[in-house]
């Protein structure tokens, strides 16, 4: 029996070696910084010098890019909004957006809470992500940011995927594997 396909990756000189896997019509390198305090700091760090000029706010969809915006924030003093995936009770006056991402296969909704609306209304927002694939779930999030009166200047992600993306400030491309080659 094989090793698993992996595909090598480096940020600054963190390196890893991450696992292919299947997320239904493609198999893709998976990314997850939940966990991975290393290479979340250094990708905040990579990032620092690509935050457009006069950045006011970040925005992040929830969950694996939430320690990499706050890594952020703590270096620039720039406040961070999360992008729920699910509306909770004890958000009041929230306004959300149904999306399509590659990983899930299935629609899901960003949220935002109502206390957040005025941290991110009339102010220079950016958007942090771990990884922009197909762009459902960035579309989403720069709709419901700009419905709110946000003003979307940039987006991060430490990796895009798949087709070439000009719209994306990155760190790197990841590219998307035949189905039958992850796990």
């Amino acid at each position: 029996m094989s090793a698993p396909l992996t595909h090598p990756i480096q940020i600054g000189s963190v390196h890893r070696d991450l696992p292919v896997v299947n997320v239904g019509q493609v198999s893709v390198a998976l990314l997850n910084l939940l966990g991975d305090t290393e290479l979340t700091e250094a990708a905040a760090e990579a990032f620092t010098a690509h935050l457009p000029p006069n950045t006011e706010v970040l925005v992040t969809p929830e969950v694996k890019a939430v320690p990499l915006a706050h890594a952020l924030s703590t270096r620039t003093g720039i406040p961070y909004v999360v992008a729920r995936k699910t509306e909770k009770p004890y958000m009041v006056g929230s306004v959300k957006k149904t999306v399509l991402s590659i990983t899930t296969g299935k629609p899901q909704e960003l949220v935002i809470d109502g206390a957040d609306i005025a941290k991110i209304r009339g102010k220079r927002v950016v958007i942090i992500d771990d990884v922009v694939s197909t762009g459902g779930t960035l579309r989403g999030l720069q709709q419901l940011l700009t419905e709110i009166g946000g003003k979307v200047v940039g987006t991060l992600a430490v990796f895009t995927e798949g087709d070439s993306r000009q719209d994306v400030i990155a760190l790197g491309h990841l590219p998307l594997y035949p189905k039958e080659a992850g796990v």
